[in-house]
């Protein structure tokens, strides 16, 4: 890892070697914007897109442009020479980092400042993060749950980029942000209620286990299909844009996700509607069984917002500092500059890719003992927030007792309770419910007055 820190979103400047700590407006100003020139940006002047912003892959001389082309969108420089974009870079996208491995700040990086409340409250919802995986995981196990995804080395993007935003965000996830929705206030009960899929679960035990949703803390409820939840959070911050709200749609996808033609149509959208919507992008190096290298071509995820016409930033996603840093900045750009940023978490998954699967089939036990313990997001935060003097060994301890005390709690409390009433399959879409699901409800009812330890008793007749 480079001993300084770089950014690099589009169109940026490199950051100096000699620059300090600043607050969030010289923050921008060190990576060479300002407001007045964002905000006065056109999608439609690519003339000056062209001349301002070189190709990423390959370097031209100004000489070799003798006349401009009138193009719908804009002109477009001309040249004699027959020149192919390069399909890679030599150089790869650096990775903003701002702590090494052993939680020390890297010289002359930038970062967003945290309190000690603010640090403290971090690194503890890491540990209930990382409690929570372990206990329910092992619930599943002895068969008490149906199916779990944990956040094994993932827990620094879950609660950093958390702590990044505003309530008046609309956060459009995918499986594996439990620790998002825990951050905004979802109790730690719900959670448990939604596993296993009791009367007291929002969705009334429709949906799978980890697939969590609350209208009141602005989280859509998790859908399965892969990549369905990006186009729509294009729509959704194109609402808030029409709306004039000071907030942003924020995005969470998997790297397999961008195989999915819903990424590249979400993207599309996005950038030509100058949405306001944030797209997170934990590449973990699996999508199930597949490596990143069976997946694209490209070097990663951030380079392809270039294609786009979308800032985008490569950020270390196990250092927890850099990961908050990163999601502020591109929150206040995207709401303040009405556009789309794309923020690609460099991270690995540490489990299997859910209770389903056996990773060690495919990938060696080696590297995943590797990254569970020398590049831990939650040992790096602990090391930074233990030399503050903000937490120490005894804090450590009480805190990991109380957590584990508290999710056992709550799965004995979910397990004793009923599951929703068989009538609740066929509510919450029609007013009035359609003869085709009433001729359904009956057969289901005589199917169970037939077969009765056929079926489940704690589900209400």
């Amino acid at each position: 890892m480079m001993g300084f820190l770089k950014v690099l979103f589009s169109n940026s400047k490199l950051i100096p070697r000699s620059a300090s700590t600043q607050p969030l407006g010289q923050f921008h100003a060190l990576l060479g914007f300002s407001s007045k020139s964002l905000l006065s940006f056109s999608r439609f002047e690519s003339t000056n897109i062209m001349k301002e912003q070189p190709s990423l892959f390959a370097e031209h001389d100004d000489d070799d442009y003798f006349q401009d082309m009138d193009f719908p969108g804009g002109k477009v420089p001309i040249t004699p020479q027959m020149k192919f974009i390069s399909e890679s870079s030599e150089k790869r996208l650096p990775c903003y980092r701002v702590l090494d491995d052993d939680g020390y700040p890297i010289p002359g990086s930038i970062f967003e400042e945290v309190s000690k409340e603010l640090a403290v409250k971090m690194y503890s919802s890491m540990v209930t993060l990382q409690t929570m995986d372990t206990i329910f995981y092992e619930a599943q196990r002895q068969g008490r749950l149906s199916f779990y995804l944990t956040t094994a080395g993932e827990e620094a993007i879950n609660i950093a980029s958390a702590a990044a935003l505003s309530l008046d965000d609309f956060v459009l996830p995918q499986y594996r942000e439990v620790g998002v929705i825990f951050w905004r206030g979802y109790p730690l009960q719900q959670i448990a209620n939604q596993l296993f899929g009791n009367k007291f679960d929002y969705g009334k035990g429709r949906q799978m286990p980890c697939h969590h949703g609350s209208n009141e803390l602005n989280y859509l409820t998790v859908s399965s299909p892969i990549a369905t939840q990006i186009p729509q959070a294009a729509g959704v911050a194109y609402s808030l844009k029409m709306d004039k709200k000071e907030a942003c749609a924020v995005v969470f996808l998997g790297d397999g996700s961008t195989s999915e033609g819903d990424f590249h149509a979400g993207l599309n959208f996005a950038a030509v509607l100058d949405a306001p919507v944030v797209f997170i992008c934990r590449n973990n190096g699996w999508a199930i069984s597949t490596p990143i290298n069976e997946q694209f071509r490209s070097d990663g995820i951030a380079s392809k917002g270039v294609a786009y016409g979308i800032r985008s930033i490569r950020v270390d996603g196990n250092d927890a500092l850099a990961t908050y840093s990163a999601i502020r900045a591109a929150r206040e750009m995207a709401i303040k500059e009405q556009r789309p940023i794309i923020v690609e978490a460099m991270t690995y998954r540490v489990s299997h890719h859910s209770t389903s699967d056996d990773s060690t089939k495919y990938r060696p036990v080696e590297e995943i003992e590797h990254w569970k313990t020398a590049k831990s997001p939650i040992s790096k935060f602990r090391k930074y927030i233990q030399r503050n003097g903000w937490w120490n060994d005894e804090n450590e301890s009480e805190h990991r007792g109380d957590i584990r005390k508290q999710v056992l709690q709550a799965i004995q409390a979910a397990e004793k309770v009923n599951k929703s009433s068989l009538t609740d399959l066929f509510t919450d879409v029609y007013d009035k419910l359609p003869l085709n699901l009433q001729d359904q409800e009956k057969s289901l009812r005589d199917a169970v007055k037939r077969s009765p330890k056929e079926y489940p008793s704690d589900v209400p007749i």
